[in-house]
């Protein structure tokens, strides 16, 4: 379903899809359904503006949650200048130690998708399924400002991080790994390396995507604080601490490792246009 809108909330006029009905990969039992542009090219300052109403980038699919029955993905940001890291993410620091980290633009290549392939594969098991075309226009097509972070140990592939770049944030888009260096807590180590670039850049947040405190695999987000919590009437609200303190932080406005999905969006087929699960 295509309607052509200006929304109250969205500065330019835009058309947004409304997916179809598909199972939520978050919360059991719940159906789930979004809310979507399609961009050929996407301008930061406008993406930026995106995503402060809850917007979130994959592909070249622009998508915010809208599911009838539940409001349990909340859009987190990291408030960059105020972030200080706990005990357990400077240990991941001080572990990886060892490891270069280059940035520039998103390049794929062979070395990286074997590394997302097994990183898919420990993941997820057997239930992932992405070929390399699908891998490519996931991650290496962007309509919009994008860079690449790349993780090495010596000369061999660690990781790669794939960050949205706007006038005042960073946006982590996806982080997958080498699985034999899971001991090394590389999603975090990443994070803490994509809030450390946001400083040197002098932006004021980091963005994580959707905390969901239903589904223990995103609750992780809330570790990074202090952090700020949309609520449903549109208003940020920052969060002093994580878990609970970031569920209390809901209730006043309503209500990675990095990635959150293993590849394109399952309610979008290959033209953009809604598919039913």
């Amino acid at each position: 379903m295509r309607r052509p809108v200006i929304d109250r909330e969205i500065p330019l006029r835009v058309s947004l899809h409304t997916g179809g009905p598909h199972r939520c990969p978050y919360v059991p039992g719940q159906i789930a359904v979004n809310e979507f542009l399609c961009a050929e090219t996407l301008d930061s300052g406008m993406y930026q503006s995106l995503m402060e109403l809850g917007f979130r980038r994959s592909g070249d699919i622009v998508y915010r949650p809208r599911c009838p029955t539940c409001r349990q993905c909340v859009p987190i940001r990291v408030v960059v200048d105020a972030f200080r890291p706990t005990r357990s993410q400077r240990r991941a620091r001080r572990r990886n130690a060892d490891v270069r980290v280059t940035l520039g633009p998103p390049e794929y290549t062979g070395e990286k998708w074997k590394v997302y392939r097994a990183y898919l594969q420990y993941q997820h098991g057997d239930s992932a399924q992405c070929n390399r075309e699908e891998f490519e226009a996931f991650l290496y097509r962007s309509p919009t400002t994008t860079v690449e972070m790349t993780y090495w140990l010596g000369d061999r592939l660690l990781g790669a991080g794939i960050v949205d770049q706007t006038p005042s944030a960073l946006s982590s888009v996806y982080f997958y790994f080498d699985p034999a260096e899971a001991r090394r807590s590389l999603g975090v180590f990443s994070a803490l390396v994509e809030i450390d670039e946001c400083r040197r850049r002098g932006l004021t947040y980091w963005y994580v995507g959707y905390y969901v405190g239903a589904c223990h695999t995103m609750r992780y987000k809330a570790a990074f604080g202090p952090h700020e919590l949309l609520g449903a009437d549109g208003v940020w609200r920052r969060s002093v601490g994580g878990g609970s303190r970031a569920e209390d932080s809901l209730h006043g406005g309503s209500g990675r490792e990095a990635g959150e999905n293993s590849g394109p969006p399952p309610w979008i087929n290959s033209t953009g246009s809604a598919a039913d699960r």
